[in-house]
């Protein structure tokens, strides 16, 4: 047996239960693959990704529908050894990459303010740009459980405002593109669990201007939001869940505004309406 057959068999026997199904209960919930589909899976280099990628190739040999599949690579300005190292994941997991340069890191390189808020802005655009090119209709991006909940956390704290990271979306920008994240309901300690189970080295972070940054995690944010969502664990083992759950359960009549396709709502707009509800 092969390690690229070991690793699929592992993922559909041994993380049935922790990565096959909860990724074939996202790509159910929220409709995210359909008939015909042409999906542009993005692949970073990390092991969220790889692991995506895994997980599409085994949906569409055993899948309801039939879709084709690529996988893209963007080099955004990459150390040689990043870029040969998943090359190298890429043949031994029998991924047929294609991978496309970018000069996104040197740009990036010299911006001050939110550096990493444009990074993600240019690479979300080159990969809509280079997926259509091979005439794809969605992109599918490696965010996990731990993503999505971490994302509403810091909206809230850092922005002051409530959001998540949706499962799917249109693209405003490439008509006919969509994004999609079926790795939605996979937590990332099975990710990793699954990754060390195979023996797999994936890379951890690429980005040049991290690298420049001493004790780089305590600089991020997210790793802030990460040790607090730990501390939290130890108090409320359903945490994890409840932060998630309360993206399906938003009350409108308690809360005093918020924003739908650009435009503002207060409470008090409707609030001496006869037939405005009350609560108790």
């Amino acid at each position: 047996m092969s390690k690229n057959q070991e690793v699929e068999r592992s993922i559909i026997t041994n993380y049935r239960k922790k990565i096959w199904r909860p990724f074939m209960k996202a790509i159910r919930d929220f409709s995210l693959v359909s008939e015909n589909d042409k999906v542009a899976v993005c692949i970073s280099g990390g092991k969220d990704s790889f692991l995506l990628a895994k997980c599409m190739q085994e949906l569409q040999r055993h899948g309801k529908y039939p879709f084709e599949l690529e996988f893209i690579v963007m080099d955004p300005g990459y150390k040689e050894e990043n870029r040969t190292l998943i090359k190298k994941n890429a043949e031994l997991l029998e991924i047929p990459i294609h991978i496309f340069e970018t000069d996104i890191f040197d740009i990036v390189h010299e911006i001050k303010d939110s550096p990493c808020y444009l990074c993600a802005r240019m690479r979300r655009g080159n990969l809509y740009a280079f997926a259509k090119s091979l005439g794809c209709n969605k992109i599918a991006l490696g965010h996990h459980f731990d993503d999505v909940i971490e994302t509403i956390l810091l909206s809230q704290l850092y922005g002051g405002e409530y959001k998540t990271m949706m499962p799917k979306l249109k693209s405003t920008n490439f008509s006919g593109m969509g994004l999609i994240r079926p790795l939605y309901y996979v937590r990332e300690k099975d990710i990793i669990s699954f990754m060390k189970n195979q023996g797999l080295t994936f890379l951890n972070c690429a980005c040049r201007f991290t690298e420049e940054v001493k004790n780089k995690e305590q600089e991020s944010k997210r790793y802030e939001i990460k040790q607090l969502l730990e501390e939290l664990r130890e108090k409320n083992p359903y945490v994890d869940s409840n932060i998630f759950k309360s993206t399906f359960h938003v009350n409108l009549n308690t809360i005093l505004g918020y924003t739908k396709d650009g435009k503002e709502y207060f409470f008090l707009d409707d609030y001496d309406r006869e037939d405005a509800r009350s609560i108790e």
